[in-house]
């Protein structure tokens, strides 16, 4: 799978073929409470890009730009990992690339947030300083990046 399919069907989410909404799907621990706290916090401009109508009417799930820059709150925190794990603003991230941009998610914060950044934003780990705010909002666990 290549381009923005194959990052959006990591997270099982597509773009709409014919509007302008992002269609995506909520993450499956999104009605925690802590998830409504970090999504008041989710940026109005990431990397240049504004907000987009998304498919979903969940404010845990939002995304910015053509091609999008979707972020999810309610995903699962990853355990340990071979995969990189770096900090930024202080928040640890676990990164994974895929063919078409990277896919992020909150390290030692549960429920984890989930970034998609396809390559067009390249280097796509400095997209991740516009939602240190959100992520904050969800209090840091005993794992971190070492």
């Amino acid at each position: 799978m290549t381009g923005r399919l194959a990052l959006l069907a990591a997270a099982g989410l597509t773009v709409a073929g014919c509007g302008s909404s992002v269609d995506v799907t909520v993450a499956d621990h999104a009605s925690n409470p802590l998830c409504a706290k970090a999504s008041g916090a989710w940026p109005s401009v990431v990397s240049g890009e504004q907000r987009r109508e998304t498919s979903v009417d969940s404010p845990t799930v939002s995304a910015w730009g053509d091609p999008a820059i979707i972020a999810r709150c309610g995903v699962t925190s990853p355990g340990p990992t071979s995969n990189q794990c770096f900090g930024v603003s202080g928040v640890d991230w676990v990164g994974t690339k895929l063919s078409d941009g990277m896919s992020f998610v909150t390290y030692g914060r549960s429920p984890a947030i989930e970034v998609l950044v396809p390559k067009d934003y390249a280097p796509e780990p400095l997209v991740l300083g516009a939602f240190t705010q959100a992520a904050k909002a969800i209090p840091q666990g005993p794992h971190r990046c070492s």
